[in-house]
C-alpha cells in the first residue's frame, strides 16, 4: 500500500525515540520509485527517455545530528551505519551503507557539509526493477542538503546521484532513474533529454481510457553490479565507436546518442552482429519514445501500450536482456486481456515487469498471471508477486 501518514508519523517517533531528538525536530522526505514506459536501455547512450514516478518509495525520517557523525538505520535491511563526515569509509560490497557513504562523498565533493543525520528508512519493493537504489540515494541527498541549508536544484540532484552510482558505487547508469524521482509529477509523463537534462511534463487527456500500473515480480534478487549491465554499456559504445568511425568522426565520444540517425541508416550494415543489435535496439527505441509521447498526449493508450510492448520485444532480442523467468512473465502479460501494454522494469536482467492494465480487469490479470508464473517456476512461487499502483509525484518533504 502508499505510504500513509500513520506510517510517517510511527517513523518520525521511532527516530525521535532511538537517536534521543525532540519529535519536532524531525523531518520525512519521501522518495518515490520510477517506472520507464518507453526508453528501455537508451539513457547511458544520450537517449530520450520516458517515466512516470509509482506510489510506492522509500521513507526517510531523519533529524541534524548536532555533529559530523552519520547514524542510520533502515527497517529492510541489516545492520547500522556509522561514521564521520571526515571519514567516509569505501565501498563495501553488498551493504546497505554505501548509498549514504556515497551520498557524502558526492556531496561533499561540491559543497561544505557541517552537519551530519540520523535516521531510519523504510519502505522497499521486495524484486529490483523500480530504481529503489535512486529512491534511497535521492531522499539521502535530500536530507542531508536540508541539515545543512544547502539549496540544490533537481538538476543538480541528478548529477550528484550519478556521482553516487557512476564514481561511488561503479555502475555506468545514465540519469533515468534519478531524474524520473526528482521530476516527476502525478498522472503526467516525464520526458527527459539524457543528453542535456531537458524535461518536459504531457499530460494524459481525461478522455483517454483509465488505467492503472501493475508490476510483476519474477522472485529472482540480483544486484546490477551481478549482471551483464555493464557490459552491455561496453557493446552500445563499441556500436557507437564503429558508427562514428564509419562516419569520419572517430573523435567524438562513443555513445549511440553522438551518432546520426542518417549515419546509422548509411553505416549500420558495416557493424558486428553484436553492435548490430545493440545499435537496431537503440534506434528503434529513440523512434518508440517519440511516437509513445504523441500517442500519449491524444490518450491513445491501445497504440502507447504497442509501443511499450514492442519495446520489450527488442529487449529481448536486439538488447539481449532478461531471463527465462522474467521473458516468460512477459509472455504472460503480452497475452492477457485487459493489458494495454508490458515490458521488463529496470535493466531486465532480474526484479519486475510493468504493465498498464485496464482497471476493470486489473486484478482478475494480476491473479491469473501470477498463477501461470508460479506454476511455470514453483522454485520461484513464494518470491513471486503482483502489486497494482498509480502515478505518483517526485521526491518531496512529507
Amino acid at each position: 500500500m502508499p505510504v500513509t501518514r500513520k506510517e510517517i508519523d510511527a517513523l518520525r517517533q521511532a527516530v525521535a525515540t532511538r537517536f534521543d531528538v525532540a519529535p519536532a525536530a524531525v523531518r520525512t522526505v519521501f522518495a518515490p520509485y520510477r517506472i520507464c514506459p518507453l526508453g528501455a536501455h537508451i539513457d547511458h547512450q544520450l537517449g530520450p527517455v520516458t517515466s512516470l514516478a509509482i506510489d510506492r518509495g522509500v521513507l526517510l525520517a531523519y533529524a541534524s545530528s548536532e555533529s559530523r557523525r552519520m547514524h542510520l538505520e533502515s527497517r529492510d535491511f541489516p545492520g547500522e551505519v556509522c561514521f564521520s563526515l571526515d571519514q567516509v569509509p569505501r565501498l563495501r560490497r553488498g551493504d546497505w551503507g554505501n548509498f549514504p557513504r556515497g551520498a557524502v562523498r558526492a556531496l561533499a565533493a561540491r559543497y561544505d557539509l557541517q552537519a551530519g543525520i540520523v535516521g531510519i528508512t523504510a519502505g522497499r519493493l521486495d524484486g529490483g526493477g523500480l530504481s529503489s537504489s535512486a529512491a534511497i540515494g535521492i531522499a539521502l541527498l535530500l536530507a542531508l542538503e536540508d541539515v545543512n541549508s544547502l539549496h540544490v536544484s533537481p538538476t543538480e540532484n541528478i548529477r550528484l546521484h550519478s556521482r553516487i552510482e557512476n564514481d561511488y558505487l561503479g555502475m555506468r547508469i545514465g540519469v533515468l532513474d534519478q531524474a524520473s524521482i526528482l521530476l516527476a509529477r502525478r498522472g503526467r509523463l516525464t520526458r527527459i533529454q539524457c543528453a542535456t537534462l531537458a524535461h518536459d511534463w504531457i499530460t494524459y487527456p481525461p478522455t483517454g481510457p483509465p488505467f492503472s500500473i501493475l508490476l510483476a515480480f519474477s522472485g529472482l534478487k540480483q544486484a546490477l553490479t551481478a549482471t551483464d549491465y555493464n557490459q552491455r554499456v561496453t557493446e552500445c559504445s563499441a556500436a557507437a565507436r564503429a558508427l562514428l568511425r564509419a562516419s569520419g568522426r572517430p573523435g567524438q565520444t562513443p555513445l549511440l546518442g553522438n551518432v546520426r540517425a542518417a549515419e546509422y541508416d548509411a553505416y549500420r550494415n558495416q557493424l558486428d552482429p553484436i553492435s548490430a543489435r545493440r545499435a537496431r535496439h537503440f534506434f528503434t527505441e529513440v523512434d518508440r519514445v517519440a511516437r509513445g509521447v504523441e500517442a500519449w498526449a491524444r490518450g491513445d493508450l491501445a497504440e502507447f501500450g504497442r509501443l511499450m510492448t514492442a519495446s520489450g520485444a527488442s529487449s529481448i532480442d536486439n538488447y539481449e536482456c532478461g531471463c527465462p523467468p522474467l521473458i516468460e512473465l512477459y509472455r504472460l502479460l503480452v497475452r492477457a486481456p485487459g493489458v494495454f501494454g508490458t515490458r521488463f522494469s529496470g535493466a531486465g536482467f532480474r526484479g519486475c515487469c510493468v504493465a498498464l492494465v485496464d482497471p476493470a480487469t486489473s486484478p482478475d490479470v494480476g491473479r491469473d498471471v501470477l498463477s501461470a508464473y508460479q506454476r511455470a517456476f514453483p522454485k520461484l512461487a513464494d518470491r513471486a508477486d503482483i502489486v497494482l499502483c498509480q502515478s505518483d509525484d517526485g521526491a518531496r518533504s512529507v
